[in-house]
């Protein structure tokens, strides 16, 4: 194997497009809580840290459901399926990105930072993929506490606390995770049953999952709204709450009708995954603009 592809698998041990989501949460956040630019040490030290974060629960992750992995479609080609990484090697490099990463956040920011970024992993690692995965179709629900944790760790990164801003975007990821994965495990339902995997979107019928698809993402909305009275959010968060908010929950009410006819195809599911994407894009990106615009609304 050469050293290029080697570098690709362990790559691709790290599950780098859910870091890529999980970086764009942050820096907006620290923005919003500086109310302007933090220095570009603090930036790269909190966002390396906390990619390295999620790439070791990443990797721990592989390791431990590798077993699953090679009986599913969409993970059959991860490298500890192929062989292209060891059980070993990816345990190691798992442990090492960890210790890196806590490290990092701890010297290089504040000790808090250095602790919630230990608490992420650990959510991810032991709460969602060891404990919840396998027995509850409400495991993506609570596991997905792990994937709020980096708006937490960007807020304390800068203020050295975790306030009540913090703890409303950490909120509004949670209640948005489910609308956004759901739609995924109704696309691959048949592989999470062939693996043993009660997600909701692969046992339930379609009709009752979007159901919660649609109140997930009322909640969702509403739940970024509170920003304006509790955070001082100003014209520019609000606006693009309101106006992605609307989207997000049009397209959801869209994946319940057809599930109601029993007309919902993995087009239409997929649609919904995507777009719950870019929901969350948007606002974290006007989250980033608002304090350079403007003042607070409320």
């Amino acid at each position: 194997m050469t050293a290029g592809r080697k570098v690709r698998a362990y790559v691709a041990l790290t599950k780098p497009r859910v870091i890529e989501l999980l970086l764009v949460t942050t820096l907006p956040t620290m923005i919003f809580a500086q109310q302007g630019l933090p220095s570009l040490g603090l930036i790269l030290v909190t966002m390396v840290g906390g990619a390295l974060a999620a790439g070791s629960a990443g990797a721990f992750n592989c390791y431990i459901d590798r077993d699953m992995d090679k009986l599913m479609k969409r993970t059959k080609n991860r490298p500890l399926v192929t062989g292209e990484v060891s059980p070993r090697e990816a345990m190691v490099f798992a442990w090492v990105l960890g210790i890196v990463s806590i490290a990092m956040l701890w010297f290089g920011a504040n000790p808090l930072t250095g602790l919630l970024g230990l608490g992420a992993i650990l959510l991810y690692v032991v709460f969602y993929t060891l404990i919840l995965k396998r027995r509850t179709t409400q495991n993506i629900v609570w596991g997905g506490a792990a994937g709020c944790m980096p708006v937490l760790i960007a807020w304390a990164a800068v203020t050295g606390k975790v306030e009540w801003p913090a703890i409303i975007l950490f909120m509004i990821i949670f209640l948005w995770t489910p609308p956004h994965y759901w739609p995924l495990s109704m696309k691959y339902g048949e592989d999470y049953r062939n693996a043993s995997v009660p997600m909701l979107g692969a046992v339930a019928g379609a009709q009752l999952v979007s159901v919660q698809v649609v109140l997930y993402a009322y909640a969702t909305v509403a739940c970024s709204l509170l920003l304006v009275p509790v955070g001082g959010a100003g014209w520019v968060y609000t606006g693009a709450a309101v106006l992605s908010g609307v989207w997000f929950i049009a397209e959801s009410h869209k994946l319940h009708s057809r599930a109601q006819r029993e007309d919902l195809s993995d087009k239409s599911a997929m649609k919904v995954f995507h777009l719950s994407i870019s929901y969350l894009t948007i606002l974290f990106l006007a989250l980033a603009v608002d304090p350079f615009v403007g003042g607070a609304l409320v």
